[in-house]
């Protein structure tokens, strides 16, 4: 930390800088109270997925705004709020906080990073309508909830082609009975 002006300092004395241990002598553990384990965390629809840091989501989304290809009575608002949830779902899978990676494929995934086939636009209208409100965090989760993990975790250009050949295989959609 730097010192103020008038703390005197002597020039001769080689400069100071942190150095850590060359090794620890145990592993660390999530043992606080506020660390998230797999084991004893409810999984399962609608609960979420817990990771680090992830409402920074929010703030790097701002930077899709002018990117967004938007089909008629889309709002962008909505995208953004029900995208951001698969931006957290991805980051918290792999265990980090979000980055604009996670929130590209997030926008990838669900097609408004380009024209979308006219079949994903019909589904994600309704399934984005209004999801910007702070009363439809159901709605949002249920959007998360429908990105495949399988799809999180593909690279961004093949998630693309993936989108444009067959996009439903990438959602965890219900199975007709």
């Amino acid at each position: 930390m730097a010192a103020p002006e008038y703390v005197p300092v002597d020039s001769t004395a080689p400069a100071r800088a942190y150095g850590s241990p060359q090794r620890l002598d145990e592993p660390w553990l999530a043992d606080r109270p506020g660390d998230i384990v797999r084991e004893g965390q409810p999984w399962g629809p609608q609960l979420g997925n817990p990771g680090p840091d992830i409402g920074y989501a929010l703030k790097l989304a701002r930077t899709f705004r002018d990117k967004l290809v938007l089909a008629e009575g889309e709002h962008l608002d909505d995208v953004i709020a029900g995208c951001v949830q698969v931006a957290m779902k991805r980051a918290a899978l792999l265990g980090r906080g979000p980055v604009v990676h996670d929130l590209t494929q997030a926008f990838t995934l669900f097609g408004y990073l380009s024209e979308a086939p006219a079949d994903l636009v019909e589904f994600r209208r309704p399934l984005f309508a209004e999801v910007a409100h702070s009363h439809h965090y159901t709605e949002r989760r249920r959007i998360a909830d429908l990105a495949s993990e399988e799809a999180l975790r593909r690279p961004v250009t093949r998630l693309a082609a993936a989108v444009s050949a067959s996009w439903q295989r990438l959602f965890n959609l219900p199975t007709a009975a």
